[in-house]
């Protein structure tokens, strides 16, 4: 166990095609009839396996069932002078209408298992369509995570090395600087984890034609979903609020290094109420931390920004609003949660892990057209003195007053605050002359997300159909799977009636779609005159498995953002109006 441990948390992920060079394990990974195909045996071949154990290999896995299966065999190559172990991770046939032809599940799971034990590691997954190369990539991202305070990981290790030299250092990276940077000098889709585990070579190849898939955008997916995943997995004593805000000027930092220019702003502590951010600020209040805001904005040279002799900006073709909840720990406020209910609540910024890791991944890849807006709503709901109280009627950016009813509804009160910014008129977002074309709100908002759609699928709400089928397709062809739910205003609105202020925070009726009017919430602090487009994801079951952060929603919004195997057909001003009742 210990050994897995070490190889999964410090490993170093490199994409590229199959280079010839002997490995300790190779693993192949693909469905049936594309294991026992001419691309795959080339690959078993170049590995030194006999073509008929290959084949009694794979036979010998039987039925894949749902979650795939795997077998594996030693062999020593003629000439060697040494045993090789070759893996065959068999992806299950079933694929229904809910599901993903990337099957991610599957390749995680099949991965993290057959990786463990070695210290050099080729993976080559034999795809049906180059399509789902990026969603693979993700899922294959998955199965490294990159954050471990045990004893003789590689973050560990650097630490103790530290430590001998009588340089002081937190336990962890410090906030900012990531294990996960490329070391200078990295070849296009290589990635480090700052050394110490497992070298894995991944090559992405089609089933049909051998042709093989972009890796520097596989790279970047990947990295993305194990920087979403570690600063899930991170305690919360060290991804404090100001570690977070620390964590996107790093963003930030080496997106400026790849020559890609991100201007930062941050409103934090005292200065949220001055401007005006009053839930925010009001959910932050009582932790040693202050809360913050956090703006990212990358604004495409060619579209968004003067030009070199100074003359106006052209407008962007597209401009997209990322809203995350920032939450480093969720005590549930003076509404205290349980011992039980509070354990795993350092997860509660998952949303904003995902989005801010998205973020990074997008425009590294390059978002074409697009100018893209972050805004990390940044707070720990603590206890104190100072906590704010059921009864205590607030005011948010929007202008709207919320009464309290629940301090451990805080999630949607940050959010509120981050799509007024959004959308706020005149524009408060660097760039924009107006309100952006699409906002798309990212949050482990509530538990009846998973009893409505489970711990696979995100929910979603959207204010128009089209909106709500781009965001369906994106999760199919991401991996990041989502399922619609209601979007009626007119039902759950009623929900939050309160006497003394504009609405209340929490619903009357906890049986009443608890999800969709919590997403209602929300988007009632959208500005009055915007008719963009607005998604929500809850992705409270998909962000945390199994005591680990996934990285869900990275694939989903580069996706979104139109970066992930083509442009996907997004919704028109006309037939995005906001419905009000």
């Amino acid at each position: 166990r210990s050994r897995r441990a070490e190889v999964m948390t410090g490993a170093t992920l490199t994409f590229g095609p199959m280079d010839g060079k002997a490995a300790a394990k190779t693993i192949l990974i693909g469905r049936k009839s594309n294991l026992l195909g001419e691309v795959a045996r080339q690959a078993v071949a170049a590995s030194g396996c006999p073509p008929e154990l290959w084949t009694a290999l794979i036979d010998s896995v039987g039925d894949m069932g749902d979650d795939g299966k795997s077998a594996s065999t030693l062999f020593m190559p003629a000439g060697s002078g040494g045993s090789v172990c070759l893996y065959a991770a068999v992806l299950p046939e079933a694929c229904s209408r809910h599901a993903s032809p990337v099957r991610p599940h599957a390749v995680t799971a099949l991965l993290a298992g057959a990786a463990a034990g070695a210290g050099s590691v080729a993976v080559v997954a034999v795809l049906d369509d180059l399509a789902h190369a990026l969603g693979t990539a993700g899922a294959i991202g998955r199965a490294f995570p990159l954050y471990s305070a045990k004893k003789d990981t590689a973050a560990a290790a650097e630490n103790k090395m530290a430590a001998q030299k009588k340089t002081p250092v937190r336990k962890v990276p410090a906030a900012g600087r990531d294990l996960a940077t490329a070391p200078k000098g990295a070849a296009e889709g290589e990635e480090s984890s700052g050394g110490g585990g497992a070298a894995v070579r991944v090559s992405l190849v089609s089933a049909v034609g051998g042709a093989h898939a972009a890796y520097g955008p596989c790279a970047a997916v990947a990295m993305g979903v194990r920087r979403a995943a570690r600063w899930v997995d991170m305690p919360p004593a060290e991804l404090t609020t100001t570690a977070l805000v620390a964590e996107a000027r790093g963003a930030a930092a080496r997106l400026a290094a790849a020559g890609k220019v991100v201007q930062v702003q941050v409103i934090t502590g005292e200065e949220l109420l001055a401007s005006g951010h009053g839930l925010i600020h009001a959910v932050g209040r009582a932790a040693v931390e202050p809360p913050a805001l956090v703006v990212l904005s990358y604004l495409p040279v060619s579209t968004g920004v003067p030009n070199s002799a100074g003359g106006a900006q052209n407008s962007p073709a597209r401009t997209v609003a990322l809203v995350g909840k920032g939450i480093v720990y969720d005590t549930g406020g003076l509404a205290l949660k349980t011992k039980e209910g509070m354990c795993g609540m350092k997860a509660d910024m998952g949303g904003a892990a995902a989005l801010l890791a998205g973020f990074e991944a997008a425009v590294q890849i390059g978002t074409g057209g697009t100018s893209v807006h972050l805004l990390l709503c940044c707070a720990e709901n603590a206890i104190g003195p100072n906590a704010v109280r059921n009864d205590d009627v607030i005011r948010g950016l929007s202008g709207l007053s919320v009464e309290i009813n629940n301090s451990d509804a805080e999630g949607r009160l940050v959010l509120a605050d981050g799509v007024a910014h959004a959308t706020a008129l005149p524009p408060l977002l660097p760039g924009l002359e107006g309100q952006p074309d699409l906002v798309i709100d990212m949050a482990t908002l509530t538990g009846a997300q998973m009893i409505a759609t489970g711990k696979r699928h995100a929910a979603i709400v959207a204010n128009s159909e089209p909106v709500e089928a781009a965001a369906v397709e994106s999760g199919r062809r991401s991996g990041d799977l989502v399922c619609p739910l209601p979007y009626a205003p007119e039902f759950y609105r009623k929900e939050f009636a309160s006497k003394v202020a504009d609405m209340k925070n929490s619903v009357k009726d906890r049986s009443n779609a608890q999800a969709s009017c919590a997403a209602n919430f929300i988007s009632e602090h959208l500005h009055p005159a915007y008719t963009g487009g607005w998604l929500h994801v809850d992705l409270a079951g998909p962000a945390f498995l199994d005591d680990r952060g996934t990285g869900f929603g990275v694939g989903l919004v580069v996706d979104m953002l139109g970066v992930l195997g083509g442009e996907p057909e997004h919704p028109t001003a006309q037939g995005k109006k906001r419905a009000r009742a």
